[in-house]
Parts: structure tokens; sequence; C-alpha cells
């Protein structure tokens, strides 16, 4: 989950695909190069090192990269219950649900 996240900061889509599991796994990814991902915090994890699937819910904040106009800003937090299946002693993302606020 953190790795994603550096990924999502570091605006690598290359990674996140690969840490995608094929099931689900979009055939491209655009980013949102006007966000800028700042601190990610882990609320809950239900599995472990020896288990093969997992769920972590996180708070993902975020804000508008320095430079965005005025009337374009926006900064808030991306709360997600997120689903992982480890195959091949990696750990690859399934699906997630957003919270609605």
């Amino acid at each position: 989950m953190r790795s994603r996240f550096s990924a999502f900061a570091a605006d690598d889509a290359a990674y996140l695909l690969r840490t995608w599991h094929a099931s689900t796994r979009p055939a491209e990814l655009e980013l949102d190069a006007s966000i800028l991902w700042q601190r990610l915090e882990i609320l809950d994890v239900q599995g472990g090192p020896f288990d093969d699937a997992a769920r972590v819910r996180f708070a993902a904040h975020y804000r508008s990269r320095p430079g965005t106009p005025a009337e374009e800003r926006v900064r808030g937090v991306q709360r997600e219950d997120s689903g992982f299946l480890r195959e091949g002693g990696r750990w690859f993302y399934v699906d997630g649900v957003a919270d609605r606020d």
C-alpha cells in the first residue's frame, strides 16, 4: 500500500500498473498531474504477512500542486478500503471502495 501511495506521489503510472492484479488492471492509467499527494494514513489492516489476501483501509491526503490558479485549487482526503492479493510472494492491488462523504 505504501509503495503504491509513493507511486501516486511520484506520478509513476507504470509502477501502479505493475502492482495492479491482472484480473482488474486497466489497459492504461492516466494520473491527475494537478494533484500533489502529501500524506498516507493507514487506518486498518485485515490480513498479515502470512496471508494471501488482505484489506487496507487508508486516508490519502492531497492538495493542488503549487502554481494552480486560485479558482482551481483543491485540498482533501481520499478514504478507501482496498483489497490486495499475494501471488508469487508479491502483493497486488485488486480493488477499492472509496468512502462517500
